[in-house]
C-alpha cells in the first residue's frame, strides 16, 4: 500500500490543499478528481517525490519513503509526453525499458508496449513525426515497457480518441489485475473499479 498522511501543499504562498490523506492499494485504482487549480497535478508530483509537501508524510507499506527507492518503483506520466523526438518509437520504448529494468525481457516488454497501444506500424518512425495523439500513446506505452508497480498518471486520456481510451483502460486493468497500483487524475470515467479522492472533500468508494 502507498499512503499519504495529512499532506499540506503550498504554491506561490497559497495553500492548495491541507490535511489531505490517501491510500492506494494493489489491484485497485485511486482516481483523483477536482476542479482546475484544486491540486490534482500537485498531489501527483508529491506522490512522485518530484516536489516535497510543506507538511505531512508519504509511506510505502507502512515505511517512510526513501525518495530514490520510490522513484525506482514508479512510472509517472504528466501533462508533457517526455519523449525523445530524434529517436524512433521503438527506440524510445527501449530507452525506457532499459532504464526501468535492464534484463533479458526488455524486448518482450517493448513488444507488449507497441502492441498494447497500437504502435506496431509506427515503431520505426521518429517520434518528432508523430501526431499529438500518437505522442500521447507513446508516452503511455512506456508504462508497459517500464513495468513498474506504481503508476502515477495526470490526465492520461487527453488527446486520445475512443479506441485509444479503450486501449488505455485495458492496459490499466491488466496492471491492476497483476497487483499493480495506480493513482490517476482524470475528469472522465476510466471504466475500472476505483476509490475516488475528491480534493474538495474526503475520499469515497466508487466503481
Amino acid at each position: 500500500m502507498f499512503t499519504g498522511d495529512k499532506l499540506l501543499c503550498r504554491r506561490g504562498g497559497r495553500v492548495v490543499f491541507a490535511g489531505l490523506s490517501f491510500a492506494a492499494e494493489p489491484g485497485r485504482a485511486l482516481v483523483v478528481r477536482g476542479a482546475n487549480g484544486s491540486g490534482k497535478s500537485s498531489l501527483l508530483r508529491i506522490a512522485a517525490t518530484l516536489t516535497a509537501p510543506a507538511a505531512g508524510a508519504l509511506a510505502w507499506r507502512g515505511v517512510p519513503l526513501d525518495a530514490e527507492r520510490h522513484r525506482a518503483r514508479l512510472a509517472y506520466v504528466g501533462h508533457g509526453d517526455a519523449i525523445k523526438p530524434v529517436l524512433t518509437v521503438r527506440e524510445n520504448l527501449r530507452f525506457w525499458a532499459a532504464l526501468a529494468a535492464p534484463g533479458d525481457d526488455r524486448e518482450r516488454r517493448v513488444g507488449a508496449a507497441l502492441a498494447g497501444f497500437g504502435l506496431d506500424r509506427l515503431a520505426g518512425l521518429r517520434a518528432q513525426l508523430l501526431s499529438a495523439g500518437e505522442r500521447r500513446r507513446l508516452a503511455l506505452a512506456r508504462l508497459l515497457a517500464a513495468d513498474r508497480p506504481l503508476w502515477l498518471l495526470d490526465e492520461p486520456t487527453v488527446g486520445l480518441d475512443h479506441d485509444n481510451i479503450a486501449r488505455f483502460t485495458a492496459a490499466l486493468e491488466r496492471h491492476l489485475a497483476g497487483g499493480g497500483l495506480a493513482i490517476v487524475a482524470t475528469h472522465i470515467d476510466i471504466g475500472v473499479a476505483a476509490a475516488i479522492l475528491d480534493l474538495g472533500g474526503r475520499g469515497r468508494d466508487a466503481t
